[in-house]
C-alpha cells in the first residue's frame, strides 16, 4: 500500500540513534523490525512511502510505529518562528526525523547495551543477541531478520557469551531479564505512569542510570518531555546553550527537540 508521511526521512531515522535494527536494503529503501513483523518501506515520491503491509496492519501497527498523531508540522513552524538559530539549523538538517513508538522490552533491553557505546557497535550486539536468542525470522532480500525476543524466552546463559560484545553490561542485562521475568506487570505499570516515576522506577534497577532512563521514557514510553543528555548532547548545551535552553516554549515536546539537535551534532559538527 502507499501511504503519506509528512517530516519522514528514513535515512535521518536510521541514523538517529533511536533505532538499532533497521536494515538498509537500497536507497531509501529500509527493513523495520518491529513487533514482531518486519515491514519493508520504500520512499515513491514526495512524502509517499510504498509499504509491504496491508491496511489492517498498517492501522493496527505501523500508524502508531510512525507516530502519525503527532504534529510535526506545528513543531517544525514552532521552531522557525523563534530565534534559536542553532535549533533551526538542526531542523533544517532533521526535520525528517520522528520518535517511533517502539516495543517498551526491546527499548529497555538496547539501551542498556548503549551505555558508553556507539551506534555501530550496539547494532552489531543486538543483531547477534537476536540471531542466538530468537527462533522467528523473516527473510528479506536475502536476509534474515530475526525478531527481539520475549524476556522469557532468552536462555540466560546466552550472558556468559562474552563475543556479543555485552562487556560488563551483561550481568545489568541478565538481572533486567531475570526481574521482568519474575515482575511480568512491570512493563504495563511503566507504560501508565508519569515521567517523574517512570524514571525513578527504571532507575530502581541495576544498570539503568539517568541518560538511560531518559531514553527508555522517550523511545519505550513515548514520554516526548525527555531529554537524554549524554556526551553529545552536554557538549550541544555547553557550547550553543551556555545561558540555558529553553525548555518551558518547548514543554512537552523537548525529546522530539533533542533528537534534531542530537542528529545535528552527529552528522554535521561532530568531527
Amino acid at each position: 500500500m502507499i501511504v503519506k508521511i509528512k517530516n519522514l526521512d528514513l535515512k535521518q531515522v536510521a541514523e538517529s540513534g533511536q533505532c538499532f535494527r533497521w536494515k538498509k536494503i537500497e536507497d531509501d529503501i529500509y527493513a523495520l523490525p518491529a513487533f514482531g513483523e518486519v515491514l519493508v518501506i520504500k520512499k515513491v515520491g514526495a512524502n509517499s512511502f510504498d509499504l509491504s503491509c496491508d491496511e489492517e496492519s498498517w492501522d493496527n501497527i505501523w500508524s502508531s510505529y510512525f507516530d502519525m498523531d503527532t504534529k510535526y508540522e506545528k513543531i517544525g513552524k514552532l521552531i522557525k518562528s523563534g530565534d534559536d538559530e542553532h535549533l533551526k539549523l538542526a531542523y533544517e538538517k532533521g526535520q525528517g526525523i520522528r520518535i517511533l513508538r517502539q516495543n517498551l522490552w526491546e527499548m529497555i533491553f538496547s539501551f542498556m547495551v548503549s551505555q558508553n557505546n556507539n551506534i555501530s557497535r550496539i547494532s552489531k550486539s543486538i543483531d547477534m543477541f537476536c540471531e542466538r536468542a530468537s527462533v522467528k525470522y523473516t527473510e528479506v532480500s536475502g536476509m534474515k531478520i530475526y525478531a527481539f525476543p520475549s524476556f522469557n524466552e532468552i536462555d540466560l546463559s546466552i550472558f556468559d557469551d562474552k563475543s556479543l560484545g555485552f562487556g560488563y553490561r551483561a550481568p545489568y542485562l541478565k538481572e533486567i531479564c531475570e526481574y521482568v521475568t519474575a515482575n511480568s506487570s512491570w512493563l504495563d505499570e511503566l507504560s501508565h505512569m508519569n515521567y517523574d516515576d517512570a524514571m525513578k522506577s527504571l532507575m530502581a534497577r541495576k544498570g539503568i542510570g539517568a541518560k538511560v532512563a531518559n531514553c527508555i521514557c522517550l523511545f519505550g514510553l513515548h514520554l516526548t518531555d525527555s531529554f537524554p543528555i549524554d556526551t553529545h548532547v552536554k557538549q550541544i548545551l555547553d557550547k550553543h546553550y551556555k545561558n540555558g535552553f529553553d525548555f518551558d516554549r518547548y514543554q512537552g515536546i523537548a525529546g522530539i527537540i533533542q533528537q534534531y539537535l542530537f542528529y545535528y551534532d552527529l552528522k554535521f559538527e561532530t568531527k
